[in-house]
Formats: C-alpha cells, structure tokens, sequence
C-alpha cells in the first residue's frame, strides 16, 4: 500500500476519532484536575462556602471582596508545606493569590466533608 493510502486512512481515522470524543465531551461539565494544586481548588470551590467572622470583618475594611477571593480560589497557589493540617474537625489550607488591585493576600481556608469555611485573610506586605 503506498504511503498515500495509509497517509488518506490515517487522516480519516483521526478525524472519526476526534468527532466522537467531541461528542461524548460536549455537554459535560468535565475537568482534568491532574494537579493537586488544581484538585484542592476544584474541591473548595465545589463545596457550599462560608466566611469566619474574622473574615468578615476583613472583607468590610474595603481593600478586599468576595471577587478578589473567588479568583484567589482559581487560579491562586496552595501552600502544601504548611496545608493539609488536621483544624477542627477539618484540613487547614494556606492559599496565596492576588486582588484586583495586584496586593497579594493569604487565605486561611478550613475544608470540611460538607463545606469550606475562610477562616482568615491576610495581607501580605509589599516587598522592598
């Protein structure tokens, strides 16, 4: 068989292949979570979350909102080092991301089995 012939069956086995695993992706709320940077974000953003009183009041300074740690909860870093600590009845995360307004900020974010609870926010200081 020449190498135009494999060359044309190649090609249109790639193209029934891609066709089907579109179809069974599309529709689907799928992620490839390989990570676990990106498996310990995915589980606290999946889970109803609650904010501290502590938490709160930070949030009512005015240099921080909700916005700022909804996007710390997707794309920010998790400590590992110092994560994953058994904390009341839950596992302690350190989460380190940015605001808006670029200042970098630590979470302090308590996964239980139902729920995800920010215990405290901190504000980094700027480097000199």
């Amino acid at each position: 068989m020449k190498f135009v012939h494999r060359f044309a069956y190649y090609l249109i086995g790639l193209v029934m292949g891609c066709f089907f695993v579109a179809l069974v992706f599309s529709g689907k709320d799928t992620r490839c979570n390989y990570f676990p940077n990106a498996r310990v974000l995915n589980n606290l953003r999946t889970k109803p979350f609650q904010y501290s009183d502590k938490a709160i009041q930070v949030l009512n300074e005015k240099w921080i909102d909700t916005a700022d740690i909804k996007s710390t909860l997707t794309h920010g870093d998790v400590d590992f080092d110092q994560s994953n600590v058994p904390f009341k009845n839950g596992k302690l995360y350190i989460i380190e991301g940015k605001t808006v307004k670029n200042q970098e900020i630590i979470l302090k974010v308590v996964n239980y089995e139902k729920k995800a609870v920010l215990e405290e926010i901190i504000k980094k200081p700027a480097d000199k």
